[in-house]
């Protein structure tokens, strides 16, 4: 506790009257104050205000004239610089402690050393806290950037999807008239395609008679040409007198002399006119009918593996298939 120091004039316990009575009358007039500020006293409206009402716009000038007056700052808005509050609150703070209308106690040591401590951080490490926030504040925003670009940028290439769409009727519509234009030069080309294909298997067939006519006669010359020499052969070397004739007419033809006639040219020429009589004169045809059963089964062979359009019967007439 500490020693009150009196006045000449006075005893401590009439300082004490004092002071309590102060602190009483004090007490009431902040109760009365805070009261009357509870209980929503209505604040009569200027009529300044309710005459300058009406249902027009308002105009500049009106705006102009109900704009406050720019505050002149500085201490309670005089002008004064702040640090006057210093002396003023030191000159305040003497009689208030003399006549302790504020205790000064542990709670009031205890927010002192709050508010030190508060401003010492705020002065010392505020820059630091800033700066820490501040980042993370502009690493978040940097990510809601980052965020945002990659959402617009997939709206932008759906409306770029969305516009290059528009004209797919008129696509579609495109296609289906070409598809139906394809379709009738395809059943027309259809119509014509398989006279095509039937007069190609007629010709190949054609040919391949042809082929197989020229390599049965062949086979004929050759083996006539066998027979007559085998022939001719047998006959001037089982008779003396055509192997003479035929000695003679060599040896005159070398000389360059006109003999009577070529012997072995004779003999071919009545083996192949034997021949000719013979055939014309024989009924058997079962060598013919053979050739013509192979061609035949040949044909139908080419046919049935190719997808012809007709077939040979036995007698080698064509026939269409069904």
């Amino acid at each position: 506790s500490r020693e009150r120091k009196t006045l000449p004039s006075q005893s401590p316990l009439t300082g004490t009257a004092h002071a309590t009575m102060f602190r009483a009358a004090a007490s009431s007039a902040v109760r009365r104050a805070v009261l009357s500020s509870t209980r929503g006293t209505p604040t009569p409206y200027p009529a300044s205000r309710a005459l300058a009402f009406h249902t027009s716009p308002r105009r500049d000038e009106e705006a102009s004239e109900a704009a406050p007056a720019p505050s002149k700052g500085g201490l309670f808005g005089t002008g004064l610089s702040e640090w006057f509050a210093l002396p003023i609150g030191i000159t305040a703070a003497v009689p208030i402690i003399k006549f302790d209308w504020y205790v000064i106690n542990e709670e009031t040591q205890l927010a002192a050393v709050f508010i030190a401590f508060c401003v010492a951080l705020y002065t010392q490490g505020g820059d630091a806290i800033y700066k820490s926030l501040d980042e993370t504040a502009q690493t978040i925003l940097k990510e809601h950037h980052e965020a945002e670009d990659k959402v617009i940028a997939a709206l932008e290439q759906k409306l770029e999807f969305l516009q290059a769409n528009k004209g797919q009727v008129e696509h579609f519509e495109a296609i289906n008239a070409i598809r139906d234009q394809t379709y009738k030069n395809l059943n027309a080309a259809g119509a014509v395609k398989p006279q095509h294909d039937f007069k190609a298997q007629v010709e190949k067939m054609l040919n391949m008679i042809a082929q197989e006519e020229a390599s049965n006669e062949e086979k004929a010359k050759i083996a006539l040409m066998e027979a007559a020499v085998a022939d001719v052969t047998s006959q001037f070397s089982s008779a003396k007198n055509l192997k003479k004739a035929a000695l003679d007419s060599a040896i005159a033809s070398i000389k360059g002399g006109a003999g009577g006639g070529d012997p072995v040219k004779d003999a071919f020429i009545k083996f192949f006119q034997a021949k000719a009589t013979e055939a014309g004169t024989s009924s058997d045809d079962s060598e013919e009918k053979a050739q013509r059963a192979a061609l035949i089964a040949k044909l139908n062979g080419v046919a049935k593996n190719e997808g012809f359009f007709f077939h040979f019967d036995e007698s080698g007439k064509p026939g269409m298939k069904v």
